[in-house]
């Protein structure tokens, strides 16, 4: 008996780890088209990637899963476009202390080794959204590479 209750509780607990990616939203991807960015600031770079979609109602956008990386979705539409970005930025310099006296380390940030719960092609990306407090996952296999964008810093005074 004992046996048959911990095979079950394993059973369920690996149940919980599969995330199904849902068929048929309640929306149609029109198009998406990530872009590279530099610029600013030395070190300062990031993507951004931009989902453009059509549905008859309102959509509550979560997350996206794109290059290894999450970001949360932000509502861009405008009229009667509807767009959904996500804005992933990294800044390559990292102050860290490094000192024999452990205290001086300790605000030193930790590095995200976090794993993205999906395996994911270069061009794919999984969007989450929210129906009836469900999360739903979605995703899209054709994503399309932009070309770069560099921002100039400011100039200096």
């Amino acid at each position: 008996m004992k046996i048959l209750s911990i095979l079950a509780i394993i059973f369920g607990f690996s149940q919980c780890g599969s995330l199904k990616l849902e068929e048929n939203p309640p929306f149609t991807i029109n198009s998406a088209t990530y872009i590279n960015w530099s610029g600013g600031q030395q070190g300062v770079k990031g993507m951004n990637l931009k989902i453009e979609y059509s549905s008859t109602s309102k959509i509550d956008f979560q997350n996206v899963y794109f290059a290894n990386n999450v970001a949360k979705l932000e509502d861009k539409s405008f009229k009667k476009s509807k767009i959904v970005v996500g804005f992933f930025s990294s800044n390559e310099k990292r102050d860290i202390v490094l000192d024999s006296n452990t205290k001086k380390e300790m605000n030193n940030t930790l590095p995200d080794n976090s794993k993205i719960p999906f395996e994911l092609k270069e061009n794919e990306a999984v969007i989450t959204y929210k129906i009836n407090d469900k999360i739903k996952y979605f995703k899209i296999d054709d994503v399309k590479k932009g070309k770069p964008v560099f921002y100039p810093s400011a100039p200096k005074q």
